[in-house]
């Protein structure tokens, strides 16, 4: 198992410079978790896309749908305190955060491109942009 945060999920359905690294992460490990928070950020993402007329409605509908398929089952809760613990230990966000407690909470690597994270966390996260396709 590993959690993954809402750009990685992004990079998987929406083609890009990462996507083959992603598909990559996937093969190697299906078991993907998230908390609840990555349904909104990624919501957000393909709000842009949609804005950007580079997503059609219905195609961020069936993306959200696909999505939320993989992780079905894998999303979680995680704890106010623990999260803010990692704020004020921490100079990344709360939303961020959400990821890393819990991947910590399940004893798991979380899987992220986000440079702070990676800084901040190196003990809890798996640098995707280093991982080899």
């Amino acid at each position: 198992m590993i959690v993954v945060d809402s750009n990685i999920v992004a990079y998987l359905y929406l083609p890009g410079d990462h996507t083959a690294k992603v598909e990559s992460l996937l093969q190697r490990d299906a078991d993907w978790a998230a908390p609840l928070l990555w349904r909104s950020e990624f919501r957000n993402i393909l709000a842009g896309y949609m804005r950007r007329n580079t997503l059609t409605f219905q195609a961020a509908l069936n993306l959200q749908s696909e999505a939320e398929s993989l992780l079905a089952g894998a999303e979680y809760e995680v704890d106010s305190r623990q999260v803010l613990e990692l704020v004020r230990d921490s100079n990344c966000s709360a939303y961020d955060c959400e990821f890393i407690a819990l991947a910590m909470t399940l004893g798991v690597k979380l899987a992220t491109m986000d440079g702070k994270l990676l800084k901040a966390f190196p003990k809890y996260v798996v640098d995707l942009a280093t991982t080899t396709t």
